[in-house]
């Protein structure tokens, strides 16, 4: 997965407050899509904590530009699909801009909705967050909040890939979640938060969908030059890392369905898939789903 050396990227689309401790005002709300990117509400705050087993790092490996003063880096560093290429960071600022770009042209009233990179911890709309929530979208403030050291994790505490894709794939779910908000089908969770066919999976299924709708446009968007097999793999396989089914048999030694908020790795991939081949957000009505798998 490659960028377009000349495609022009929009770093105002991010918040970059990296080092600089908890920043925001506390507020009230629910987040969504935390915690490995599936649990609804209060619950992502203390489910990934155990999942995770604490905090995590707050720069991608490789080449970034994280170590220089918060807010101003990617301004300064990341212009161009160039720039994407060769640093990670800028490489997410393209994923974002291009995952907004889709939903601009195909949501009337879309508005943009900021992504914060984040280390320690931060105030949100939704309340105060940490690195333990992993990423999440805050309909209270329609942010996006993710501490990138959670790519990371999505390989070495979950056993999924961390490839481009697969990191594209964590922010287009959030984004889906976004869309949601803004189409009035988020509210449709209410308290139905627990459960396999919950309405807390179902809502989670369908920002995976969505994912696999932008990734199936994503060239279009005029950021992306292509999407490989290889890429595809990517993504599928963090969606399957985060299913409730594979987590809960490594971290409990057992499935309980009744408690499940995210879906099993198969339906993850499932609805992500469906996203990627049919390239249509109409296809990702989980909601009347009579089976999910």
């Amino acid at each position: 997965m490659k960028f377009r050396p000349g495609a022009r990227l929009d770093p105002s689309q991010v918040e970059d407050v990296r080092g600089s401790g908890a920043r925001g005002l506390p507020g009230g709300g629910l987040a969504v899509g935390g915690g490995g990117l599936g649990i609804v509400g209060v619950l992502i705050y203390i489910a990934f904590a155990l999942l995770s087993g604490g905090g995590s790092g707050g720069a991608l490996d490789g080449q970034t530009v994280a170590q220089q003063p918060a807010g101003e880096v990617l301004g300064q560093e990341c212009a161009t699909g160039a720039d994407a290429n060769a640093k990670e960071d800028c490489r997410i600022v393209g994923d974002i801009n291009s995952i907004q770009a889709y939903w601009q042209k195909q949501v009337q009233g879309y508005t943009i909705s900021k992504t914060v990179f984040f280390t320690g911890q931060t105030y949100t709309g939704c309340g105060q967050a940490s690195t333990d929530v992993g990423p999440f979208y805050c309909p209270a403030d329609k942010k996006v909040y993710i501490d990138l050291g959670f790519f990371d994790e999505l390989k070495t505490k979950f056993g999924g890939s961390n490839g481009p894709l697969a990191q594209a794939y964590v922010l287009a779910h959030e984004y889906g979640h976004h869309v949601q908000d803004l189409t009035g089908q988020l509210d449709k969770v209410g308290n139905d938060r627990q459960g396999q066919n919950s309405g807390s999976v179902r809502s989670e299924l369908q920002a995976d969908c969505y994912a696999g709708v932008w990734m199936n446009h994503a060239q279009q968007t005029g950021y992306i030059t292509g999407i490989t097999q290889q890429d595809l793999n990517d993504a599928l396989s963090a969606a399957a890392s985060v299913g409730d089914d594979r987590i809960q048999s490594e971290t409990q030694g057992q499935v309980d369905p009744e408690t499940w908020t995210h879906g099993s790795a198969a339906e993850r991939q499932h609805w992500l898939t469906t996203g990627f081949k049919t390239g249509d957000p109409n296809r990702c009505d989980t909601w009347s789903a009579s089976s999910l798998g």
